[in-house]
């Protein structure tokens, strides 16, 4: 993948693609520079949320992920969110269809779930690993998800090329996390929260079960007139 001429900042330098890894998640470490992006052709053990397996065919999805070195003491599990939203106005763009955030980090297009983000801190580092399904096939998706998937294909019947998603994706990424950096989650808070998929339905977070209000100023799922820091989230 030859991501170098379609780059538009620095998010994404140094670039490192590999055609097959375990999870690209390993293949960046604290000696790399911030906005440093690792890609794979094929993850073999991808891994989402809670420790699930984040599988799909050789060549068939976006996966990536890239070094962050977020300011001391920042609540770096706002970085789901912020991702988010750089992966949502980029599979808008893609799509011309509204997309929009399930808290805490997942994107989806008319209901189902075409994209999800994880961060990890590690070493002083953020390393934050993004999954985008662009060309499977109905087929190719797996029928047993949590949440059903769909890709990009399967939304529109359009294949894509994987480097210039993947260039705007960073450079959304890029913009959103040095306004989150110098102004908190406020500096991106309309987006995310115009995008909000769970506002008004009725879930269940572990012991919490109610109507979803929407996300707080910090990133929190209110449900019923209690914010939820995290936890697994059931449409009820």
């Amino acid at each position: 993948m030859n991501l170098d001429p379609l780059l538009r900042g620095r998010f994404g330098r140094p670039f490192r693609y590999v055609r097959e890894t375990e999870s690209t998640q390993a293949l960046l470490g604290a000696g790399d520079p911030e906005g440093a992006v690792a890609a794979a052709g094929h993850q073999t053990a991808g891994r989402g949320r809670l420790g699930r397996r984040w599988e799909a065919p050789p060549g068939t999805a976006l996966t990536f992920s890239t070094l962050l070195r977020p300011p001391p003491g920042a609540p770096v599990q706002q970085l789901s969110l912020v991702a988010g939203l750089a992966v949502a106005e980029t599979v808008e763009e893609a799509l011309q269809l509204s997309a929009q955030i399930k808290w805490p980090n997942d994107v989806m297009v008319d209901r189902r779930k075409v994209a999800g983000v994880l961060a990890e801190a590690r070493d002083g580092v953020v390393v934050l690993g993004i999954g985008l399904n662009v060309n499977q096939t109905r087929e190719q998706l797996p029928e047993d998800a949590r949440v059903p998937a769909a890709s990009l294909r399967t939304i529109d019947g359009t294949e894509r090329e994987p480097a210039p998603l993947l260039a705007d994706l960073l450079a959304r990424l890029e913009q959103h996390y040095d306004a989150w950096t110098t102004g908190g989650l406020d500096a991106v808070f309309d987006g995310i929260g115009s995008r909000d998929f769970l506002r008004g339905r009725r879930v269940r977070v572990g012991e919490h079960e109610g109507v979803a209000g929407g996300l707080d100023r910090a990133g929190r799922l209110v449900v019923g007139d209690r914010p939820v820091e995290s936890g697994e989230v059931e449409l009820v």
